[in-house]
């Protein structure tokens, strides 16, 4: 009984300091790029198994990063629509896979619709109403941060809804994505999937440190609670939404890393893109006038230097 909770014990400890490495990695990838890479991790005077991952974690987010950059290209020259559905409990790490996608591309191009609670006018409106209006344009990506299934997730479990609202949404909602599809958009839906155990780390990381606290609402201690609702609930969305023409696809999400690199390995497979071809791009000539003189800026307006 003992060496049982003392191997629980340790294994608790490597999942938080994977979660602390993980919030170390997301700076070290807003600042690193291929090059830089390879001496910043290779001059580490010691490296266990755990840097053996990272380094490789690294180096495919990187490439799979340019392949999105390419699939970018490939949309705009061909003025497709795609939508991306990305849903799953609090603390599914759906966020940080939207951030690894967008880090690198044209925010004119790929952007993201996270909305809030509806108004009470919006609630008044078609349910559908207020994601239409943030639906791509030809050359566009657009990236639901939970989408029009609150309906049958969120709104349902806290009872936001009626029971009534839930079964016509349930009715309603695989007309409405046969609308898209006929309309030209590519549609992807992701339920990103992790363990009671696993959230609740999470959420107790949040707890203890500041700066995710904001993560954190009322809404999502209660979710938390009704974990088991929730699960109902799940089951009941996948087994009525999943057809054919609009598959879900479920990212085992308990390893983050791991997530995010199948779930863009999944993204980029959904769509068949080339690489466009473009012209070599020239920097001109810089124009000097002779009677230019650049004036210095006054003191009082620099930043005063710290570091």
């Amino acid at each position: 009984m003992t060496t049982q909770k003392t191997e629980e014990h340790l294994d608790y400890e490597r999942r938080v300091h994977a979660e602390m490495l993980d919030s170390f990695d997301e700076e070290l990838e807003m600042e690193i790029d291929d090059d830089r890479m390879d001496e910043l991790v290779d001059g580490r005077a010691a490296r266990g198994q755990d840097d053996l991952d990272r380094r490789f974690y690294f180096k495919e987010l990187f490439r799979l990063q340019g392949e999105l950059v390419k699939l970018q290209d490939w949309v705009v020259a061909n003025k497709l629509k795609v939508v991306v559905l990305f849903e799953g409990r609090d603390a599914a790490g759906k966020g940080g896979v939207i951030k690894r996608i967008t880090q690198r591309l044209n925010p004119r191009v790929c952007r993201v619709a996270a909305l809030p609670a509806p108004s009470e006018r919006e609630r008044s409106q078609w349910y559908f109403q207020r994601y239409v209006s943030h639906l791509p344009a030809a050359g566009e990506i657009v990236l639901f941060d939970r989408s029009w299934y609150n309906r049958a997730g969120v709104e349902k479990v806290m009872g936001f809804c009626s029971d009534d609202d839930v079964e016509e949404f349930f009715r309603t909602v695989p007309e409405f994505e046969q609308m898209l599809i006929r309309s030209g958009i590519i549609l992807i839906k992701y339920w990103f999937s992790i363990t009671d155990e696993e959230q609740h780390l999470r959420f107790m990381m949040r707890i203890h440190d500041p700066l995710k606290q904001w993560k954190l609402s009322p809404m999502d201690m209660e979710s938390r609670r009704l974990w088991e609702l929730y699960t109902k609930a799940k089951e009941v969305m996948l087994e009525r939404t999943h057809t054919p023409q609009t598959p879900w696809w479920v990212i085992e999400a308990v390893d983050k890393k791991k997530a995010r690199l199948n779930c863009i390995t999944h993204l980029l497979s959904q769509v068949h893109y080339n690489e466009i071809e473009h012209a070599p791009v020239v920097l001109p000539e810089r124009v000097h006038h002779p009677d230019y003189t650049r004036n210095p800026v006054p003191q009082e307006m620099i930043v005063p230097t710290v570091c």
